[in-house]
C-alpha cells in the first residue's frame, strides 16, 4: 500500500473485512472495532465517518452513543480487491 494511506483507515477496513468474513450478516459493535483496530473510539469514529461518506461503510448509532458498523456492497468490493477474497 502507498505511504499516503492513513494506517488507521487500513486498520478499520481490515477489521470490517474480518468481521464480514468471520460473522457474515452481522455488524460488529464500534467498541469491538476500536479494540480490534487498536484505535481510540474518537479515531475510529473519524475513520467511519469518512468511510460512510464515501459509501463504503454503513453505521447504526443509538441515542446512548453505542453503535455498529458494516461494509456496504461497494466496501466489500474494495476490500476484496485490497485484502483478497477469503470467502469460499
Amino acid at each position: 500500500m502507498s505511504d499516503d494511506i492513513d494506517p488507521a483507515l487500513v486498520a478499520v477496513l481490515a477489521q470490517l473485512w474480518r468481521a464480514r468474513t468471520e460473522t457474515p450478516g452481522r455488524a460488529w459493535s464500534l467498541a469491538r472495532l476500536a479494540k480490534q483496530a487498536g484505535l481510540p473510539m474518537s479515531a475510529l469514529r473519524r475513520q467511519l465517518t469518512g468511510l460512510t461518506d464515501g459509501g463504503l461503510v454503513a453505521m447504526q448509532m443509538s441515542e446512548e452513543g453505542t453503535g455498529s458498523a458494516w461494509l456496504t456492497e461497494e466496501g466489500v468490493n474494495l476490500c476484496q480487491s485490497v485484502f483478497g477474497d477469503t470467502e469460499s
